[in-house]
């Protein structure tokens, strides 16, 4: 790491390998020191850049939202409507190859919301930043946008099993789903209980 680069600097360098970290290994499987091995910093001096491993992932899901959000508005372009949310649609089915960091981020993200307040408060305002961020880009009905973040959210699913997903998300989660219906009933154990 270059001596002249500034904490600023230094503190994006270290959201961005928390971001790596924490989609690997989850909030409770990533320590501090793995982060700041990372960027070449000791642990202590982490700690001056953010005082607690809390801090550090709170400042690293903000930043998945933030690229989110900005994965939306260059999809977006200027287009609207259909045409917009089919941009951002084929967008987001990429990002588990095109930026598998973000997708596998936010899984953490939903999962630390269930017990950790903080986490759950910064989802929730982020969610309602992306919902307006959708439709302000589109200009679709609140349906259209809902539908549309659901279907994200079910990519990121798809993309967790290592199941398929693209722009026809849709048809993709329908041959998906049954797929898992013979895989259901291949996994349930014999027996009397059955």
């Amino acid at each position: 790491m270059s001596p002249r680069m500034s904490a600023a600097e230094r503190r994006e360098l270290a959201v961005r390998a928390a971001m790596a970290e924490f989609a690997h290994g989850g909030y409770d499987g990533t320590s501090t020191w793995t982060i700041a091995r990372r960027i070449g910093v000791s642990q202590p001096y982490m700690f001056r850049l953010f005082p607690s491993k809390h801090d550090l992932f709170l400042a690293a899901a903000e930043r998945c939202f933030d690229d989110i959000e900005d994965v939306l508005r260059k999809a977006a372009g200027g287009l609207r409507g259909g045409e917009a949310m089919a941009a951002m649609t084929e967008a987001c089915a990429r990002l588990p190859s095109d930026a598998p960091t973000l997708p596998r981020l936010q899984l953490k993200i939903y999962a630390i919301a269930v017990r950790d307040e903080d986490v759950r408060r910064l989802g929730g305002a982020r969610w309602a930043r992306l919902w307006r961020v959708v439709s302000d880009l589109s200009g679709e009905p609140p349906e259209e946008v809902a539908r549309f973040l659901a279907a994200g959210l079910l990519a990121n699913v798809q993309a967790a099993f290592g199941a398929p997903t693209g722009p026809d998300l849709p048809r993709a989660a329908a041959l998906w789903a049954e797929n898992l219906r013979g895989a259901e009933a291949a996994d349930r154990p014999a027996g009397p209980d059955r």
